[in-house]
């Protein structure tokens, strides 16, 4: 079956602390609507801008409130891999699901530097664990091969998160790690990336455009896995659509924070420092498509 987890946003105040009625509202949202989960503290949450503090109290305070009503997946991503593992232990200690670690960035690493840092974490967390591998950002590949290795040596070596847009190295990930291991979970990192995933094998997406719009994507999971593929097509068509945003604001998160304040599902849409909230120009941009896809 095919799930659709939302790469939930973070909601902060203006003094860059935590908006925790901002955040509440958001979770409560994709309660309501029967989204698959959420993952905490990915890159649309803004992970690299908390603190060790901010980033534990967040994860507390979302599990307590989603209270087991939906999959929560918990970033652990932190440039010190004891910090990983502290934050990881702690959450699956609050009650999550999994956790989620990127690999360092800054530096392009070697394989073996990779390699080196997952295995200061992945045997040392409690629980399950995903790989997250985004080239853009990090600068370098978490190629299938080291994912692979990896499984071999940890069990709890859950599944693996693909953000790229070359849709190939998720097609050759899923053949890649199945031969061996038909149960490891590889989701694409890109909404429009989500019926392909499925179709190459992989367990489906965990994307930001959920945030703002959760209904379409709820619907188009369950359409999807059951087969109702005029319905498949036809919102796909729309999520297509949706992809705009990602090119109006940089980074796209502002887009979609400015995306559900119009909608009226948020009060307060700044980020971290050093992001700014959307220009005017930038919103004139966001009603239009929102306006398009009859959302407004």
């Amino acid at each position: 079956m095919a799930k659709f987890y939302t790469a939930v946003v973070t909601i902060f105040n203006k003094d860059g602390s935590l908006d925790y009625n901002g955040n509440k509202s958001v979770y409560e949202n994709l309660i309501r609507n029967h989204s698959d989960g959420i993952v905490l503290m990915g890159s649309t949450g803004e992970f690299f801008n908390l603190t060790l503090t901010q980033a534990k109290d967040l994860a507390a305070f979302a599990l307590k409130t989603v209270n087991h009503q939906m999959d929560v997946i918990v970033g652990a991503s932190r440039m010190i891999p004891s910090e990983s593992v502290e934050v990881g232990n702690f959450a699956l200690s609050q009650g999550a699901d999994a956790v989620i670690v990127i690999s360092p960035y800054y530096f392009k690493l070697s394989d073996a530097n990779i390699e080196n840092y997952y295995d200061q974490i992945v045997p040392n967390i409690h629980g399950p664990v995903y790989l997250y591998n985004y080239p853009g950002c990090t600068g370098y590949d978490l190629k299938p091969e080291i994912a692979l290795r990896l499984r071999r040596k940890y069990a709890n070596l859950k599944g693996y998160k693909d953000t790229i847009d070359n849709f190939a190295h998720t097609r050759d990930l899923c053949l890649t790690m199945h031969r061996e291991f038909p149960d490891f979970e590889v989701y694409s990192g890109f909404d429009d990336c989500f019926v392909p995933n499925y179709l190459a094998g992989g367990s489906g997406c965990i994307g930001g455009l959920t945030n703002m719009y959760p209904e379409l994507f709820v619907a188009l999971t369950k359409a999807l896995n059951e087969g109702r593929w005029h319905d498949v097509e036809i919102m796909q068509h729309k999520v297509n659509r949706m992809m705009e945003l990602f090119e109006i604001c940089s980074p796209f998160l502002t887009a979609v924070k400015r995306a559900m304040k119009i909608r009226g599902l948020i009060e307060n849409e700044y980020g971290s420092s050093p992001f700014v909230v959307a220009t005017d120009a930038e919103d004139k941009k966001i009603r239009k498509l929102l306006k398009d896809l009859d959302l407004l």
